[in-house]
Formats: C-alpha cells, structure tokens, sequence
C-alpha cells in the first residue's frame, strides 16, 4: 500500500530533526535504499565529533557517520602540519574498507604555539597548561583533511588511490587571561575534549580578539577546503 501524505509528512519531520544523517551499520544499510539513488552522493564522516557534524549538516552536506578509531599520539621529531596530514588520511583509510564506493571524510585538528602542538588536553593541569600558553598572543589552528575518492555525480567507480590529505591553517589571536579566567573556564568543563584546550564557538568565543584565516577550521573542519575537494573529486554534495 502506497504511504499516506501522514506518513510522508511524519517521516520529513523526523529528517528534519535529526539533519537526515545516519551511524554506523544504519548509514551503510542507508546507501542502498532506492530514495539515496536519486539524491546528492553521502558523504562518511570518519568522526564521531558533534561539531564537524554541526558543520556540514549548516553547509548543506549530506554525510553518515563511521567514526574511526585510531591512535593520536604525536610521533617523535613530526612538524604540526605533517601530524594532522597523517591523522587525517589514517582515518580515512581506517573507515574506507566499510564503506563500499562511499567518499570518506576524515579530518584532524590542532592548536600550535611555540612550534608545540597541542591536542586535546589530558587533564585539569594540562588544560590550565594550555590556556597560560595561548594568553595575551597568536597561535595558530591546523586542520588536515583528507577525502577518498567515492562514485562520482555520473556513477564511475572510486579512483583504488586516496588523494593526499590537505591542510588548512588559521590564526587566532587571545586576550590576555587572569588566573581567575583560567580557573573559570576550565571549571566550566568545556575545554575537556578540545584542541587547544578551548572551543571558539562557545565559553571561550569571549577571549578571542581575532581570527585570521578560516573561522570553521577552528571549531575542528574547514568546510570551504571540504567543498573544494569534493568539486575536485567530481562529487555533487547539494
């Protein structure tokens, strides 16, 4: 029996709501269904972070997300911009295998000041660490971001190779913080799981004078460089 127009209506509210993306084995079953066939190409977010998916789900892109799980450990004597090249490109090449002729999207995020990159922190004294580093000076924000290659606007199969992974750096400029911000902020929890030890778009948006560069690339996905490389691959994304 054909669906009624309350069902229509029901199922476009619960699109709504969620952005339409799906997780794990559901965003695979989901590229097989006959509605994707005629739709834009989805792209698989190879991370589980809410603010990427925040970021192209505002942008217009229809992605599913597999979130890679892979080891961020920085190796000894590598430059920032190497680090996030290689984190980028290892989460994609982690997620790829699940994703038949999917394009995957991985991408990696640091803060570095002094040469030193900083990851997200390990706990209360690091993140106090990190925010006394980046008080009263510029420090700089790199994304690198990699997409393989999936079936194109036109159906040809994905390329066997993954394009080399690129890299988006923007400068930021803080206020200078008393101990007493420090504190505060810390306290408030939000720079737990962020590069940096804080989050431009939140708490922290009130010490931040300037921004150089890309403003999404600091809150963890340049998503210009995202559109310039899914035009470059042949992928149409809206």
């Amino acid at each position: 029996m054909a669906p009624g127009k309350g069902d229509l209506l029901s199922r476009e509210r619960r699109l709504a709501q969620d952005g339409g993306e799906r997780t794990g084995q559901e965003a695979l079953d989901g590229n097989h269904r006959g509605e994707d066939s005629i739709e834009a190409v989805r792209l698989i977010l190879a991370s589980a972070s809410p603010r990427r998916a925040e970021l192209l789900r505002a942008a217009g892109i229809a992605f599913d997300v597999l979130a890679a799980d892979v080891d961020e450990s920085v190796l000894p004597g590598e430059a920032p911009e190497a680090h996030v090249r290689r984190l980028a490109g290892a989460k994609v090449d982690a997620v790829r295998p699940r994703a038949g002729e999917r394009p995957v999207l991985g991408a990696d995020t640091v803060v570095v000041v002094d040469a030193e990159i900083l990851g997200k922190p390990r706990d209360r004294d690091d993140a106090v660490r990190m925010l006394r580093l980046l008080s009263g000076r510029t420090h700089l924000v790199m994304t690198g971001v990699a997409l393989s290659g999936g079936a194109d606007a036109q159906g040809s199969p994905p390329a066997p190779e993954r394009p080399a992974p690129e890299v988006a750096v923007t400068t930021v400029e803080f206020a200078r913080l008393t101990e007493g911000e420090i504190d505060w902020y810390v306290a408030s929890g939000e720079p737990a799981d962020k590069a940096g030890a804080y989050a431009v778009q939140g708490l922290a948006s009130r010490f931040v004078t300037r921004i150089d560069g890309s403003y999404s690339n600091v809150v963890g996905l340049p998503v210009a460089l995202v559109y310039k490389l899914c035009k470059r691959a042949g992928l149409l994304v809206s």
